[in-house]
């Protein structure tokens, strides 16, 4: 059984056509209808439906020619957007006639729907427009004329960069190779291209009507594309919020599209995440939450804008969770994803130092914070506080694997237990998140990221570090592999080496060999060292949001890790040589 054949269904007439329509969850809710794209039927939105019925009416309907819906005769002449339109209001007005709808649209679901929210006969119908993966034609018109007139290099690269990306629709205006291709090899093939290609899930979609839907749906192209682009209208400015979500590896369409869409929409609000085309299915749990978020707060009458920083049109809504939050790198990271609009679950074994950055949290942006207290290196305690993160708010999206302590001294002052409690924390304590959050993350197969923070020192050997540098770079081979073994996964996974950086854990750090006064005595110089230094974590926390938006490998962060970086590659015996000084403190 899918998620739809428990749905309520029922046929709409507009015009020539009936359009089979689902609806989910309770009608005195707020209502949002999903538009589907080509060559698609309603059930590609079939599991973001699912996670939006608690809260809301939601409404699918197979455009015209797809699914269940009839299709018009004569085909040609019958998918203009005049008529695409019709069939929207005829929908809205059956499944909500006393209030505005809140629309969202996928592909030439999207396409469609910018043309609803800027036309003069729908206005008072929509109350908000979630936008992906489709631009409307008459902005892309636009777009194409500023760059024929004013063609700059740059511009002209835009133009044939998204040329290139456009090869599909050149091919669906050829008369009948396109329903050939699809009533034959091509509908048997697509299935299977979505899943190695797009990493698309098999489930519900796509339907059995695949191949007369894509047949049906060339008419789209044909009767839409040329007539809009030549001719494209001046006055398709958006009467409602719009919620742009970007999927920044769609094989189909820039993001430079988008790029002067505040001028046709100016209540914009802004979502990428790292993605391929149809998200709808690879993506459900982030597009409902954008949508949850977006469609509450128009209804609450709240500003709809995103939060702010670098890169609050990325994290914004996501579940971020940081080991050895209560301060240092570790409450710098949290803070940054709260400012960008993120959920921060911040976990320290100070209960009152993660408490207070939970707090911060939520003053300076997040959406929510929540405090959790662990020791990292204990197994069980780190397998209950997974299950419990994962009961309460939820699968994580963003790992951040940041709890450390220090240790130095001579390999032969290191004791046994000095290297097992080093060990236990700062690379058990990396493996337990990786194999707890990590695991759920990919069970999800929604994608995500995993940071784990190890150290300028795994790349470079140093006599009096060798219990810490053999923990970083065992931290480093780690991120190095499971990057590997988790890329097919569109999980991420970044080694963030910082350098000297002005953090707590100078000052409780552990020296080998030397009893507790001259330990002290070591920790104040060594705080000292690092506070002359005086790198800020805060430069170290967007070097990670940074990693984590670009999905960078490695990343040494302060000038002395990147040189050490630099050398490790190119002049390792100098290095060798370097780590026979024997260090000031």
């Amino acid at each position: 059984m899918t998620v739809l054949d428990g749905a309520r269904q029922r046929w709409v007439r507009s015009g020539e056509v009936e359009l089979c329509v689902a609806e989910l969850g309770d009608p005195l809710h707020p209502t949002v209808v999903l538009v589907h794209g080509y060559p698609d039927s309603k059930e590609v939105w079939s599991e973001v439906a699912a996670r939006l019925a608690d809260r809301f009416h939601v409404v699918l309907y197979d455009v015209r020619g797809h699914g269940r819906s009839t299709a018009p005769s004569p085909l040609r002449g019958g998918f203009t957007l005049e008529k695409l339109t019709d069939d929207f209001l005829a929908v809205a007005d059956t499944v909500s006639p006393d209030r505005p709808v809140h629309l969202v649209g996928h592909d030439w679901g999207s396409v469609q729907s910018w043309e609803f929210v800027t036309v003069e006969r729908t206005a008072g119908r929509i109350a908000s427009f979630t936008s992906m993966s489709g631009p409307s034609l008459d902005h892309f018109g636009h777009w194409i004329n500023r760059r024929l007139r004013r063609p700059t290099p740059r511009r002209v690269g835009q133009l044939l960069g998204q040329g290139a990306k456009s090869w599909y629709v050149y091919l669906l205006h050829a008369p009948v190779l396109p329903e050939l291709a699809w009533r034959g090899p091509l509908g048997r093939l697509w299935p299977g291209i979505l899943r190695r290609v797009e990493k698309v899930p098999g489930g519900d979609y796509p339907t059995s009507s695949l191949p007369t839907d894509a047949a049906h749906g060339a008419w789209l192209y044909r009767d839409n594309v040329r007539p809009r682009l030549r001719r494209p209208r001046d006055d398709a400015h958006a009467h409602t919020p719009v919620q742009l979500i970007t999927p920044l590896e769609d094989a189909f369409l820039s993001e430079r599209l988008y790029d002067e869409l505040e001028r046709w929409a100016p209540r914009l609000t802004r979502r990428t995440l790292p993605a391929k085309h149809w998200v709808p299915r690879t993506r459900p749990d982030r597009l409902a939450g954008w949508i949850t978020e977006f469609v509450t707060a128009v209804d609450a009458g709240r500003p709809v804008t995103a939060a702010s920083g670098k890169h609050a049109d990325r994290f914004g809504g996501q579940l971020v969770l940081v080991t050895g939050a209560g301060a240092g790198i570790g409450r710098a990271t949290a803070l940054a994803f709260a400012e960008a609009g993120a959920r921060v679950v911040a976990v320290d074994r100070n209960a009152e130092a993660a408490v207070r950055t939970a707090e911060l949290s939520r003053l300076i942006g997040a959406t929510s914070a929540w405090a959790e207290t662990v020791d990292v290196s204990d197994e069980r305690a780190m397998e209950d506080l997974a299950a419990r993160v994962a009961a309460e708010y939820g699968v994580v999206d963003i790992l951040v694997n940041n709890a450390g302590i220090g240790l130095s001294g001579s390999f032969f002052d290191t004791t046994p237990q000095d290297w097992k409690k080093v060990l236990d924390v700062n690379l058990w304590g990396v493996i337990h998140g990786c194999r707890l959050f990590g695991g759920r993350m990919a069970a999800r197969g929604q994608g995500g990221h995993i940071v784990n923070v190890a150290s300028a020192a795994a790349f470079l050997p140093s006599r009096a570090l060798p219990a810490y540098s053999t923990s970083k770079a065992a931290v480093l081979t780690l991120s190095e592999c499971l990057r590997a073994e988790l890329a097919e996964q569109g999980i991420g996974v970044t080694a963030i080496c910082p350098g000297l950086v002005n953090t707590d854990i100078t000052s409780t750090a552990r020296f080998a060999g030397v009893d507790a006064e001259e330990e002290k005595r070591l920790q104040r110089r060594t705080a000292r060292l690092y506070g002359l230094r005086n790198y800020p974590p805060e430069k170290v926390a967007d070097a990670v949001l940074d990693a984590v938006a670009h999905n960078r490998a490695v990343v040494p962060v302060t000038p002395e890790a990147r040189g050490a970086h630099l050398m490790s590659r190119f002049f390792p015996r100098a290095l060798r040589r370097a780590a026979r000084v024997r260090p000031p403190v």
